[in-house]
C-alpha cells in the first residue's frame, strides 16, 4: 500500500505526536507498505531514527511571513526557497516559532480557511508538490488542526483522507477568542471532506465527536510504541526514586507531583528518597521550573530533587530504568499518555489520576495505581503504598512490563491502523 502520511512538526522539540507518525511509518516502511511522512511547519525530531521526507511544505517562516506581511504572500517561489529549508527553519524553530495557541490564532484561522485564505499560496505548493509524487491510495492527517488540508488533497489526488484525532482539543481550549470560535466552526464546516476520522483511545472517541460533530463510528488505533531497548528495571542501590517524564509545563503537572511528594515525603521519614524529572523545558517555563524548585526548597528538599533536562533515547531509556515508580498527574483529560507506555515498558509501575486516556492504559495493562485527579493527597497516597508495598510494587511493574508489549505495540497499532486503510479502499 502506498501512504502518504502528513506530520507535524513541533518547533524542534521532541513531541509525542510526531514520534507516533514516525513510528507508525517505520513499522509499516519495514513491512514492506511505500510511505511517505511528510512534515508541516518544522522539521520533525522524534528519539528514533526519523523516516520523515527531507522537505518541509507550510514552513513555520514562510507562514508566518505571509500572515503578517502581505508583499510575501506574492513572492516567487525560488526565493521562498531560502527560508523555507529544513535547515534554516530548523536553526530557527527552537528559538522563534512557539506552538503556543495563545500566540497563534490567526495562523490557525489562516490553516482552516485553506485555499480561501491567506495562505493559499502554500496550499498551491503542497498541491504542485504531490503533482509530481506518485498518487498515494490513502492520505493520512495528524489532526484535526490541518483538515484544511482534506479536501484539496482528495480532489487533486482522488484518494480516501483519513484524519487521526490525538490531542488537538487542549490546543483548541487554549484558543482565546474570537478564535477558539471561530476554529471550531471552520473545522466542523469541514468533516465532511474526511473519508475516516481516528482516535488514539477510546476515551477519546466521545470527547471529539461531540466536540467537532463527527458522525458515526470513530475507530481507535491506539498508541504503540517501538519496544527496542527497553529493558526491566533493575534496582541498584537502595534509593527510591519517584519519576516525572514529559514536558514541563503546568497542565502536565509536576507541580501536583511536587506537593504530593512532599506529603509522601514526610509519611517515609527517614528512607532514602528522591524525586527525579526529565523532559523538554520551553524558555517561556522556566519561572514554572524555578517555582517548584522553591517549593520543594521550602519543605527542606531542595537537595532530593533533580532535573534532568530533555533526553535523548538512550538517556531516556536509562532514566526510566533509574525509577521505581513513575507518574505525570495532568491537570486535564489527556487523550494520549505515551510516557506511561514507556515507563511500564521498563517494568516501572505508575500512579496516575483516574482521567483521560490515563484510566484505560493502566487498567489494561494492570500496570498501576490509579487515584482522585487533581488531588496531591490521594497521588501521595498512592506513592506511599507502592514505597511501602515493594511486592505490589514489583507485581504492578511486571503486569505493566507484559502488558504493554500485549497492547501497546507499535506492531499492534500498525495492524489496526491497515485494518482501517484497508476498509477505505474497499
Amino acid at each position: 500500500m502506498r501512504i502518504l502520511s502528513i506530520t507535524a512538526g513541533a518547533a524542534g522539540m521532541y513531541c509525542g505526536s510526531c514520534s507516533r507518525d514516525n513510528a507508525l511509518a517505520v513499522e509499516l516502511l519495514a513491512r514492506g507498505h511505500d510511505v511517505t511522512l511528510l512534515p508541516l511547519y518544522t522539521p520533525t525530531r522524534p528519539d528514533e531514527a526519523n523516516v520523515s521526507r527531507d522537505r518541509v511544505l507550510f514552513g513555520g517562516i514562510s507562514i508566518y511571513l505571509q500572515q503578517y506581511v502581505a508583499l510575501f504572500r506574492r513572492t516567487p517561489r525560488f526565493l521562498d526557497r531560502l527560508w523555507d529549508s529544513p535547515r534554516v527553519i530548523g536553526a530557527f524553530a527552537s528559538r522563534s516559532l512557539s506552538t503556543d495557541p495563545k500566540l497563534l490564532g490567526d495562523l490557525m484561522i489562516s490553516m482552516l480557511e485553506g485555499r480561501r485564505g491567506v495562505l493559499r499560496k502554500e496550499f498551491e505548493k503542497l498541491l504542485a508538490w504531490v503533482a509530481e509524487e506518485p498518487a498515494p491510495d490513502v492520505i493520512n492527517l495528524p489532526n484535526s488542526l490541518l483538515i484544511g488540508l482534506a479536501r484539496p488533497l482528495r480532489e487533486a489526488l482522488k484518494r480516501p483522507v483519513c484524519c487521526t484525532l490525538q490531542g488537538e482539543d487542549l490546543f483548541l481550549e487554549e484558543l482565546i477568542e474570537p478564535y477558539r470560535t471561530r476554529a471550531l466552526d471552520l473545522i466542523r464546516r469541514q468533516v465532511a471532506d474526511v473519508d475516516a476520522f481516528l482516535a488514539v483511545s477510546d476515551y477519546y472517541v466521545p470527547v471529539m465527536s461531540k466536540l467537532l460533530g463527527i458522525p458515526g463510528p470513530i475507530p481507535v488505533v491506539p498508541l504503540g510504541i517501538n519496544m527496542t531497548g527497553y529493558e526491566h528495571r533493575r534496582r541498584v542501590d537502595d534509593v527510591y526514586r519517584v519519576g516525572y517524564f514529559a514536558r514541563l509545563a503546568p497542565e502536565k503537572g509536576l507541580h501536583v507531583l511536587a506537593d504530593a511528594y512532599q506529603r509522601f515525603r514526610r509519611r517515609a521519614g527517614e528512607g532514602r528518597i528522591r524525586l527525579e524529572a526529565a523532559g523538554y523545558l520551553g524558555r517561556a517555563q522556566a519561572s514554572y521550573l524555578a517555582d517548584v524548585k522553591r517549593r520543594l526548597e521550602a519543605a527542606g528538599l531542595a537537595d532530593e530533587f533533580t532535573y534532568h533536562g530533555e533526553v535523548d533515547r538512550d538517556g531516556k531509556l536509562a532514566f526510566l530504568r533509574s525509577l521505581d515508580v513513575l507518574s505525570v498527574p495532568a491537570t486535564y483529560d489527556e487523550p494520549k499518555g505515551v510516557f506511561l507506555l514507556e515507563a511500564m515498558a521498563s517494568g516501572v509501575p505508575v500512579v496516575q489520576p483516574r482521567r483521560g486516556a490515563f484510566t484505560e492504559i493502566v487498567e489494561k495493562t494492570g500496570g498501576g495505581v490509579l487515584v482522585a485527579p487533581d488531588d496531591p493527597a490521594a497521588l501521595a497516597d498512592g506513592l506511599y503504598g507502592l514505597w511501602q508495598d515493594r511486592a505490589n510494587a514489583d507485581a504492578l511493574g511486571e503486569r505493566g512490563f507484559h502488558g504493554v508489549r500485549q497492547h501497546y505495540s507499535i506492531a499492534h497499532s500498525a495492524d489496526r491502523l491497515l485494518e482501517v486503510y484497508d476498509c477505505l479502499k474497499r
